[in-house]
């Protein structure tokens, strides 16, 4: 594959341009399928942080416009609006009986500011926080769109392989 094959920056790829991955065909079927599993489970806990990071950030601006404190309705207003018309859910992956993540080194953001200084320090440090995590979530994407492809790849191969999961 050249550069020229590989998608544009922010695309994801399709399953037409699967093509084997080099360091992933000594790797068997099963060991590829765990391999992407903890990949995606990974990728879900990423995004779990990054949303409690975006809805912080929104907690501290909204703070920060008033004097009041922020009520129940401005609270799901704040937790629930992503500013582009969409919606955040509710996370799916994250039960009351599962054990939450770490987030490393973000301790000192979770206190609450006591002046606008404090809540734009607060800010700029999440901010940074959610740049690293969205480059590692990218990367996360590309290692499972390269597994995808591979698994692809064998499937077409010999699609009964497909089958064995369903046993």
């Amino acid at each position: 594959m050249t550069d020229d094959d590989l998608p544009l920056s922010g695309q994801r790829r399709t399953i037409k341009d699967a093509v084997s991955s080099p360091h992933l065909a000594s790797v068997s079927l099963a060991e590829l399928r765990t391999y992407r599993e903890h990949l995606r489970a990974e990728e879900a806990r990423i995004s779990y942080w990054r949303r409690l990071i975006h809805a912080r950030v929104d907690l501290l601006r909204a703070g920060s416009l008033g004097d009041s404190p922020i009520d129940v309705d401005a609270l799901a207003r704040v937790l629930g609006d992503t500013g582009t018309g969409h919606v955040r859910q509710a996370l799916h992956r994250v039960r009351a009986a599962d054990p939450l993540p770490d987030l490393p080194a973000l301790a000192g953001v979770w206190v609450t500011p006591s002046d606008a200084a404090e809540a734009a320090e607060a800010v700029e440090l999440l901010g940074a926080a959610e740049q690293t995590l969205t480059s590692y979530r990218r990367a996360l994407h590309d290692r499972i769109d390269e597994a995808t492809a591979e698994l692809i790849v064998r499937y077409r191969a010999d699609p009964s392989r497909a089958l064995e999961i369903l046993s």
